[in-house]
Order: C-alpha cells, then structure tokens, then sequence
C-alpha cells in the first residue's frame, strides 16, 4: 500500500465518513421518545462522550496494529479469526453496505426536492409491495459512481472527500449561525422551560400519523427505556467514524496519525451535532420537531430560518453531505474485505489490487451488494436494528484494550489510551447500559441485527472446512 493520504486527508475521512443524513433526520424520533429539549441534548452528549471515549480507547490498537483492516484487524489479532470473521461478515452484509445504501437513498430523497418528477414517476416495476423507483436508480447510480472514482485511485478518493466534507462542515457552521442570527422568535428557553421533566408521544392514528395531542408523561425505568430508543438515532448518526482505521496501510505515519484523526474528527463533529440540534431547538418547537414532516426536522427549521428557500438550501447540504458521507464509506470499506480475502476469509479475486493500486475487485463486490440493498427495499429496517450490532462490536474492540493490557503488559504501545482505564470503562458502562435497555424495552432494534451476524458463524465454518478439504 502507498502511503498517500496524509492526517488532514484522515480527519476528513474521519468527519465525512460520520455526518450524513441522520443529523438532519433522527431529532424527530428522539424528541417523541423523550418530549422535552433537556434530554434530547442530554442524550447527545451522552453520544459525544461514548464516540470519544470509543475512539481515544481504539488510538491504542491503532497504534499496536498500524495496517489496513482496522478494526476487523484488532479483533482477528486479541480474539481470534473467528471474532474477526463475524465483525467482518457484519460489516459486508449489512453496516457498511447497508449504510452505503441508506445515505444514498437519503441523497435521492433529497433529489427528489429540487426535481419533483423524481417523486411522482410511477414506479419502473411493481409487484405487491416490493417495487424499483427512479429514486432508488438515482441511488445505485450514486454508489456505482462513487465506486468507479475510487477505483481511479486512492488520490482520487482523497480529493472528492476533503472538497465534500469541507463543503458540509462550513454548510453546517453557516447553518448554526443561521439558526441564531436569522430566527424571529426563538423557541429555546420553551423547549428548556420542562427542565426534567420528560414526555413521550408514539401513538398513531388509524392512518398511521403520530397523534400531537398524545404527550404522556414518563420517569423512571421508562425514562431509561425513551433515553435508550432515542440514542438509537444519535449512535447511528455518530458511527462510521472507524473506517480511517481501515486504510491505516495508506496513511502516513499511522502509528499517530489514525488515533490524532479518530479524537479530533469524533471531537468536532459531535460538537457539530450539538450545536446543530440547539439550532433546531431555537428554531421550533417540541411538536414541530417531533412531527416534522418525514422526520425531516432540518428541513422544518431551515424553512423557519431562510423563508421558501429554506427547502432548497436544506436539500442541497444534505445532497452534499451524503455524496460526501458515501465516499468516504466506499474509500475505507473495500479494505476491509481486501484484509479478510487475504486471511482467507472472503473472495479471492478480493486481495489483488488493481493498477491504480486500489482494490478495485473488492470495491466492486462492495458497491454491487450497496446496489442490490438499495433494490431490496428493507435497508432502512436493518439498520434500524444495526445499531445493537455496531455498539456491540465497539464495545468488544475497547473491551480488547484492557484485555491486552492484562494478556501482554509488555508490548511496546506507541500510543497509551488516556486517562486509562477510565476511559474505556466509561465506554462500557455507558454501552452496556444502551444495549440492556433497548433488550428490555427495545427488542426489535436488537435480536433481528444479532442474529443476521450470527448467521456468519455457518458461514465461517463451511469456509474453514472447506480449507481443510483443500489442504
């Protein structure tokens, strides 16, 4: 692997892989789950703090193994090439591919704004509920494209990402500021004036709307359980911000450079994310966040902020946001499944690289099954239930930190985890405490996810009898 990409070319990577479209959409959700302003920011700093935690504890491991795989690499070497094999089987079949999808999907929704014919064309085919919409080839044609730059090259890959991920993160500065300055009146101190006090709302009406009128009030266990189901939209917002570690092997000096990139990138987006949703909560209030239309909640406050042109500047920052997000997913992911074709764990033609010195095959294979989740119409189920799954496997890697600590106290680490073991028992706890939850009040976020990685285990012993038949 050439060593192109330098750590401005990792923190954009870091940035741009994590801010999609879910900032611009999960408030809604979160805001029904808790009704109060309080703890909708609450449980955004509670992400901020586990992301951080998460990617200070994995600057160890990216210093002790500095080579391309990342994160499927750490756990291969800590637990085994059966641990390795399911986060890698997870990552193919459904959270990176499935959110290669998904961002692209929301980059057609969001299409579909500027070109309304995009949203009234009859579908291309039609059988019962499964149909293939020019939204959905706008998508595939996205992923198709992107795919095909990156196998250009890798300088190819680096420039659309720091133009794209420039681009958003001033969009987004321009919109705080916006959201403060521009905004006749400001509902802040309304959506505060409940201090503690939380609420929920997830009645529907026959037709399916969310009732305005159903607000209860909630405490207790069932506090935990809305804080639970809301962070469900903040991790999966926060996520993603791992795959600089699947290019270690094309990054300068990866020993310091990953881990600066993981905690200055994690850093400033989720203080992005914060102010971004103290814009929202300015802008409008609780049931016009909660019932925004489509959980578009940016699209509400931009209309409040800009006038009619509102809409258009929201469509075309989410339209950056998610083209560059897509990017930096394609870039990093191909690597993974490259590292794991060449442990024998995945196809074959999958360890060559091209001539760009890319793996072009594996990028390909990538894209393609992105492109058929598109098709398929459930990505957006699934990755509702990934989030236990991604969580699960974060946890696992930090766990792995203090677990070598113990197993080889004498390894050289060029890098120490601060504030260790502090910071990564921080991590755990909070983590843990997501994932009970959500398998107490949450069920259908959790075993669907669990059990499609699950399903790599068959798969991983068929692949490892098959080599001994061969041997």
């Amino acid at each position: 692997m050439q060593k192109k990409l330098k750590l401005w070319d990792a923190i954009m990577l870091v940035m741009g892989s994590m801010i999609g479209s879910g900032i611009f959409i999960v408030s809604a959700d979160m805001m029904r789950n808790l009704g109060s302003g309080y703890w909708v920011i609450v449980v955004w700093i509670i992400t901020g703090i586990m992301t951080v935690a998460a990617a200070i504890s994995y600057g160890e491991l990216s210093a002790l193994f500095p080579k391309a795989g990342g994160q499927y690499t750490y756990l291969t070497e800590i637990f085994g090439k059966k641990m390795g094999f399911l986060y890698g089987w997870g990552l193919f079949t459904v959270i990176q591919t499935g959110t290669i999808a998904a961002v692209a999907m929301a980059f057609g929704k969001f299409t579909a704004y500027l070109v309304p014919s995009l949203n009234n064309a009859a579908p291309i085919f039609q059988s019962g509920e499964f149909q293939i919409t020019w939204i959905q080839i706008l998508a595939i044609a996205i992923i198709l494209l992107l795919t095909y730059i990156n196998t250009r090259g890798v300088e190819s890959g680096k420039l659309l990402q720091n133009i794209f991920t420039g681009s958003k993160v001033i969009a987004l500065l321009g919109l705080i500021a916006a959201g403060f300055i521009f905004v006749d009146v400001s509902h802040l101190a309304e959506n505060f004036s409940l201090g503690t006090d939380s609420f929920n709302n997830l009645k529907k009406d026959i037709t399916g709307n969310f009732l305005k009128e159903g607000w209860e009030p909630i405490g207790g266990m069932t506090l935990l359980g809305g804080i639970a189901a809301a962070m469900v939209g903040s991790v999966f917002s926060s996520v993603a911000w791992e795959s600089v570690t699947f290019v270690s092997g094309e990054i300068e000096n990866p020993k310091k450079n990953i881990v600066k990139s993981m905690i200055y990138g994690t850093s400033a987006v989720m203080i992005l994310y914060i102010a971004v949703n103290y814009v929202y909560l300015n802008s409008l209030d609780r049931d016009s966040i909660a019932f925004a239309a489509n959980d578009r909640v940016a699209v509400a406050a931009s209309q409040n902020i800009f006038g009619s042109a509102g809409t258009i500047i929201i469509a075309l920052l989410v339209m950056v946001s998610t083209f560059g997000c897509n990017n930096g997913l394609i870039l990093a992911g191909a690597r993974v499944f490259q590292t794991m074709a060449k442990d024998g764990l995945f196809f074959k033609s999958a360890v060559e690289n091209n001539k760009n010195e890319v793996p072009g095959n594996a990028l390909w294979m990538q894209g393609v099954w992105a492109s058929l989740l598109c098709l398929s119409g459930q990505y957006g189920n699934l990755l509702d239930m990934i989030s236990f799954v991604i969580v699960l496997f974060y946890m696992i890697t930090v766990f792995g930190v203090i677990y070598l600590r113990f197993k080889q106290p004498d390894l050289e680490r060029p890098y120490k985890t601060w504030l260790y073991p502090v910071t990564p028992i921080i991590y755990l706890l909070i983590g843990s405490g997501f994932c009970i939850l959500l398998l107490i009040y949450k069920q259908q976020y959790t075993w669907p996810g669990f059990l499609m990685v699950l399903l790599g285990l068959p798969v991983y012993y068929f692949i490892n009898r098959k080599k001994k038949e061969n041997n």
